[in-house]
C-alpha cells in the first residue's frame, strides 16, 4: 500500500511539472511576435529610453522561466532546431552552415518554439 502512494505522488508530481512547463512554454510562444519587435528595435537602434529598460526587463524574465532565443551566423545548419529559407553554394564551408539569421529561435528548456529562420550556405 505504501509503495502505491509513493508511485501515485511521483506521478501525480511529474504530472504537475509537465501541466507547468506547457503552461509556461504556451505564454512564452505568445509573446514571441513582442520579441520579435523588441530585437528588430534593437538592431535598428530604436530602442531607448524606458523601453529599453522594460524590453530588458522583460527578455529578462522569459529567459528565468526557461526561454532561450538561439541562432548565430557560422554555427553548422541544423534541421532539428533551423529552417532555411535560402540557400547558396560557397567554397568557404566544410558543411551547411547558416550564413544568415533572418529570424532568432526560441526555445524553451529542450522543446523548440520556433525554428530559427536562416539563410544557408552548402560546401561546392
Amino acid at each position: 500500500m505504501n509503495a502505491e502512494y509513493v508511485n501515485y505522488r511521483k506521478r501525480v508530481d511529474r504530472d504537475r511539472d509537465v501541466a507547468k512547463n506547457a503552461a509556461l512554454a504556451g505564454v512564452a510562444e505568445s509573446l514571441l511576435p513582442v520579441l520579435d519587435d523588441v530585437h528588430l528595435a534593437r538592431q535598428h537602434g530604436d530602442l531607448s529610453g524606458p523601453f529599453a529598460a522594460i524590453a530588458e526587463k522583460l527578455e529578462a524574465t522569459l529567459q528565468r522561466f526557461g526561454l532561450v532565443r538561439y541562432g548565430e551566423n557560422g554555427e553548422p545548419f541544423d534541421p532539428a532546431v533551423h529552417e532555411a529559407l535560402m540557400h547558396a553554394h560557397s567554397d568557404e564551408v566544410e558543411v551547411a552552415t547558416c550564413t544568415q539569421i533572418l529570424q532568432p529561435g526560441y526555445r524553451f528548456g529542450e522543446r523548440v518554439l520556433r525554428p530559427a529562420r536562416v539563410a544557408v550556405a552548402d560546401p561546392q
